[in-house]
């Protein structure tokens, strides 16, 4: 049953870690899965808020054994969420999530659309997050991604009649999904994407549900299921030990950054969907009355007849002889009417006879990045390890310009190269950085070229067409141009060609916090993209801050070269918040962009072009002592933040933490969510509690409610609830306007709240000892007022605060009054 599959599975699990962009190379069984989809004419579409919100046991499920075409629409790319992978955050988060929701389809097998959604944080309720999201914008993207994508079945995983009781992107996923359903048929409703793509009607329009959205198993087996279809996905490989709840687990965990790591499960597992809209299948068969043979097509009869007995006749041993068969679908396939299918089905087909043929083709570059309209060697790879007879006739730009057209026939398992130049071309857009970063979005929205809207990434701009001859049929077969390398450990490793620019800049510190008027030095870094290119650097600045000298020059001779220069900058006597910009002015040009890489080994090198500039705050600001020591959490930037306004701030092992080891500091700080993820703190309460009876500050940042590992985080009574305040603007009351920590050395006013990124905080405890004094109160629209934002005890000789403000955003966003009340925090007791 289904057996070959598992060497699929096999293979893409053991590639995707080091060789993202390795080219492939099926076996037998991997060639048989792949005719199993040829085969199959249907559609499904999953769609959800986030990454790692999709099912991936219904859509691997939909794609190895219905064998439909799946692909999963994520409204967002999850920029707004926290990183358990790295420091990266926002716009670079959203990358590594867009990049770990395409490694796991290449697990399961399907595709990936997004929105323009930017995820910009929690929401309570659908009508909060339509106040961020443009929703015309929103829903005519979804509209758009329907009519392209053509499903026959959407699934949506939230319920879109439950506003508030879940995530408000979840539910607005929902809402979206319904109305796009009775729009994506009406050429009046968004008549750009009707144009471009037809209409379309999908047949039925699913709730994938669960007896969680019943709040308990017991509840869900005593609601009535009437309007329920039941899908078994807990298909089970006999002979090889493998379960669609396995396949789903590795395509889960690719999750990294969120800490979505997932066991396998075995077994039967069945999927409830609830019917919206369409005719409710009578067999569970959710294609059930929906033609998905070739039938389906206009001329494709005649296609079926040739390429269903390959599938019932599949030879395990030779794929290779069905060949000649494939063959003769092609021109069959190629003059389909129909263009939407012909396109899939007509990419399916040509993977195929090249893996049946046992033909291996590829184009790597000389260089890892180039630059637009840039001359760079590419060296032709084209092995006929098959039977058949093959010619290489062609070699072709992405324009169609002939590169190379020297016929030559390519000999049984003889490896034939060349090396050819290609230039890079001016494309649109211009280089290979992430597109939906190319243009300033809104706070919700981002900014994006039409024909890019929905890609999961910036199409491949290099590409090579090879033309292969067998018999009277010529083919054309577009591979990427790519990149590899060797590694001493990893081997062969591949990597994308990019196109970059020829030179960048940076400001390593992203926010730059002056405490006085005393003027500071910066660091601007240069890096070339290209060899020998020298021009000018300077700081663009707001206005009342000064900087010399005015401009520098440089001159770098390598590709990859950096050169570090600095400029110093004098803030204004008053407070003062904007922005410095590098400008590189070189061969005529202007440069304005800084170049971040983002190297994690599950997902492939990202190159991410961002806008190159750094905060600079003036802020009015006083502290007290001087030695902080910082517990590690699930990763901030807190510690960076605080050496901005002169603390001294050192890393403390949470293996040894006592209160002899603690004692020279005058405030510990415990980074978000470290009692979630440091084991070691389920034993290290007592000596911090008795580093805080001795005379010590300690603040203890946000943990989520579930998975403690402790109970005991403070040395008093303190429960955490999932309380959140995520309206930055909401309006907070000063509960105890007398205690220290808002007067001392700093004066707090409702000032000190304004300018806030993101959130006020998150995951506030709602029950603590009298001993506690809770400080704001806070609350978003509609909602009670919160109480546990920030809560502080004396205890002992010393104090002890805990805190779900979300200083982690605030700092690194230079927001002059959290530097304020941190300051103030660390300071008490001083």
């Amino acid at each position: 049953m289904h057996k070959p599959f598992f060497f699929r599975l096999l293979f893409l699990f053991f590639s995707i870690v080091a060789v993202a962009q390795a080219p492939k190379k099926p076996t037998a069984s991997e060639i048989y899965h792949d005719l199993q989809k040829l085969n199959f004419v249907g559609s499904a579409l999953y769609i959800a808020a986030h990454p790692d919100d999709e099912n991936t046991r219904l859509i691997s499920y939909l794609v190895n054994d219905v064998h439909a075409n799946t692909a999963y629409l994520s409204i967002t790319r999850g920029d707004g969420g926290q990183n358990l992978v790295g420091p990266e955050l926002r716009e670079l988060l959203g990358v590594i999530r867009t990049q770990e929701l395409l490694e796991a389809r290449k697990i399961d097998g399907g595709h990936q659309f997004f929105t323009r959604a930017n995820d910009f944080g929690y929401s309570k309720n659908p009508e909060e997050t339509f106040e961020f999201w443009t929703k015309n914008e929103v829903l005519g993207d979804v509209v758009m991604t329907i009519r392209k994508f053509r499903p026959d079945i959407i699934v949506n995983r939230f319920d879109h009649r439950s506003p508030g009781s879940t995530h408000g992107h979840h539910t607005a996923s929902a809402m979206l999904s319904l109305e796009a359903f009775d729009m994506v048929d009406n050429a009046s409703k968004f008549p750009k994407s009707a144009a471009e793509y037809g209409l379309w009607k999908p047949q039925r329009l699913f709730f994938n549900t669960s007896w969680w959205f019943y709040g308990s198993q017991e509840n869900f087996e005593k609601a009535d299921k009437k309007n329920l279809v039941s899908v078994e996905t807990g298909s089970y490989f006999p002979a090889l030990g493998l379960s669609n709840g396995e396949i789903a687990s590795l395509s889960r965990s690719m999750h990294k950054s969120q800490g979505f790591g997932s066991t396998g499960s075995r077994g039967t597992e069945t999927e409830y969907l609830e019917l919206l809209k369409g005719s409710k299948p009578s067999d569970n068969n959710l294609f059930e009355g929906i033609n998905t043979n070739w039938s389906r097509l206009e001329g494709g009869k005649e296609i079926g007849a040739i390429l269903n007995p390959l599938e019932e006749n599949f030879n395990f041993k030779n794929p290779s002889e069905m060949l000649p068969q494939l063959l003769k679908a092609y021109p069959l396939v190629s003059n389909l009417k129909d263009t939407h299918w012909r396109k899939i089905k007509l990419e399916q087909l040509k993977q195929l006879i090249l893996d049946c043929g046992g033909i291996f083709i590829e184009a790597v570059s000389e260089a890892n990045s180039i630059n637009p309209n840039e001359n760079f060697k590419v060296t032709v790879e084209a092995v006929n390890r098959g039977n058949a007879d093959v010619v290489l006739r062609s070699v072709k730009n992405s324009e169609g310009k002939m590169l190379w057209n020297e016929s030559t026939v390519l000999p049984f398992n003889e490896d034939k190269k060349l090396e050819i130049t290609v230039n890079s071309g001016v494309h649109n857009p211009k280089y290979s950085s992430p597109y939906w970063l190319n243009e300033k979005g809104s706070v919700g929205m981002y900014a994006a070229p039409e024909a890019l809207i929905g890609l999961p990434e910036t199409p491949v701009l290099e590409q090579l067409t090879f033309e292969l001859q067998f018999g009277n049929a010529t083919i054309p077969f577009t591979k990427d141009i790519i990149y590899k390398f060797n590694d001493p450990v990893k081997g062969e490793v591949y990597r994308p060609l990019e196109v970059l620019p020829e030179v960048t800049a940076s400001i390593p510190e992203k926010v730059l916090i002056f405490a006085n008027d005393e003027a500071e030095t910066v660091s601007v870094i240069v890096r070339a993209g290209k060899d020998s290119i020298s021009g000018t650097i300077s700081l663009q600045h707001p206005e009342g801050w000064q900087v010399a000298p005015s401009q520098q020059t440089f001159q770098l001779d390598r590709n990859g070269e950096t050169k570090t220069f600095t400029f110093t900058v004098t803030p204004p006597r008053s407070q003062s918040e904007g922005f410095l910009k590098p400008i590189v002015n070189t061969e005529g040009k202007i440069f304005d962009r800084e170049l971040a890489t983002i190297n994690y080994e599950h997902i492939p090198y990202q190159s991410v072009l961002l806008p190159s500039e750094a905060k600079v705050a003036k802020i009015d600001i006083q502290k007290k002592g001087q030695n902080i020591g910082y517990i590690n959490g699930a990763g901030d930037a807190i510690p960076e933040s605080l050496k901005q306004i002169g603390y001294s701030v050192t890393a403390i092992d949470p293996s040894n933490i006592s209160a002899e080891n603690l004692q020279n500091f005058d405030a510990i700080v415990v980074g978000i969510r470290a009692y979630n993820t440091v084991p070691e703190l389920a034993f290290a309460q007592p000596a911090l509690n008795k580093y805080v009876e001795n005379g010590g500050t300690l603040i203890v940042q946000y943990n989520t409610s579930r998975g403690l590992v402790t109970e005991n985080l403070a040395p008093y009574e303190l429960k955490l609830s999932r309380d959140r305040v995520t309206d930055e603007f909401s309006e907070v009351k000063i509960l105890a306007p007398e205690n220290p920590v808002l007067n001392t050395p700093n004066k707090i006013t409702q000032k000190d709240f304004e300018g806030w990124a993101q959130e006020r905080g998150l995951y506030f405890p709602d029950e603590w000892a009298k001993e506690f004094t809770p400080i704001l109160g806070m609350r978003d629209k509609g909602e009670k007022m919160t109480k546990g934002s920030l809560l502080v005890a004396k205890y002992g000789k010393g104090y002890y605060i805990y805190t779900g403000l979300s200083f982690f955003r605030e700092l690194p966003a230079g927001v002059p009054g959290a530097y304020r009340l941190f300051a103030n925090m660390l300071s008490i007791g001083k």
